[in-house]
């Protein structure tokens, strides 16, 4: 069983913010349904999301398996209806298939699933793994002498796991110059801030030691995104690792920075009210 794929190309996005408000909306529809979690996290990568399927990601929803296209890992599988949400607008399949997300016999399992769903590379949820799959695709690239490149989005908590930090020594050593991680630092956990768990500060200094280019920027800032993602490797001959300064929850004013919307699920009054604050802010074009 494959999800169905979607042809119809009259209902595309106009910009990376209509994109990532779309990818907001089917979200908080989707984890409402499905009585799920996540959503605070989700939000948190919505923009990143979508600027990297908007302008930056060389991929053909026609051709999902093209040995040419570039590889992109969501190693925070607990966000995964964000890429659900953002493969359905590409049209990799058909956003009626998001109303099937979490329900018994579903493809679009709570945590990101690669099978049978065209355009996902890796099954993820177990966190920390992202980061070295995707390392290992970029090395595979470099032997093999193709142009395609390896991106992995991290959340900031899963950077305790010290496979992250095997991967951050090899790929350096490699010179894996076509591999771009980008850091999700909302500084919120599942239980409580990044500092209160295990501090990851000075996080720029530590990946420069360990030999990465590395560049911050605002998260939720598209044309910034678009600018820095569009012009890696930040240095030739080293990984690029971009650190998101972005806010958890973002997009609803009561769910932002807030730990309580990693394992809430919005119902009810909190539900309504949220998909008001999506409405206001929907972008026009």
């Amino acid at each position: 069983m494959t999800a169905t794929v979607q042809t119809d190309q009259t209902n595309r996005w106009k910009t990376s913010a209509e994109l990532a408000w779309r990818i907001r909306r089917h979200a908080i529809d989707m984890v409402n349904r499905a009585k799920t979690s996540h959503i605070g996290s989700i939000f948190s990568i919505s923009d990143i999301v979508a600027v990297l399927y908007d302008s930056i990601l060389s991929i053909d929803p026609l051709n999902p398996s093209d040995p040419a296209r570039d590889r992109f890992v969501l190693s925070k599988g607990h966000a995964g209806c964000a890429l659900y949400a953002a493969l359905a607008e590409m049209q990799f399949f058909s956003t009626d298939e998001l109303k099937k997300y979490c329900i018994n016999g579903s493809l679009l399992s709570g945590h990101i699933s690669h099978k049978g769903i065209p355009g996902i590379e890796l099954s993820t949820g177990s966190l920390g793994h992202g980061l070295s799959v995707a390392t290992g695709m970029a090395l595979s690239a470099k032997k093999c002498k193709a142009s395609h490149r390896a991106f992995v989005l991290m959340s900031d908590g899963e950077c305790d796991e010290g496979s992250n930090w095997e991967a951050f020594l090899f790929a350096a050593h490699h010179r894996l110059d076509n591999l771009v991680a980008i850091v999700d630092y909302n500084k919120l956990q599942s239980l409580c801030s990044v500092d209160d768990t295990l501090r990851l500060e000075p996080l720029r200094e530590k990946l420069v030691a360990f030999n990465w280019a590395v560049e911050e920027i605002d998260g939720h800032n598209h044309p910034a995104l678009a600018r820095r993602l569009s012009r890696v490797p930040f240095e030739t001959g080293k990984p690029s690792l971009l650190i998101a300064h972005t806010t958890k929850g973002r997009g609803v004013s009561f769910m932002e920075n807030s730990v309580l919307w990693h394992y809430r699920t919005p119902q009810a009054d909190e539900y309504a009210a949220a998909v008001a604050e999506l409405e206001k802010a929907r972008p026009r074009s």
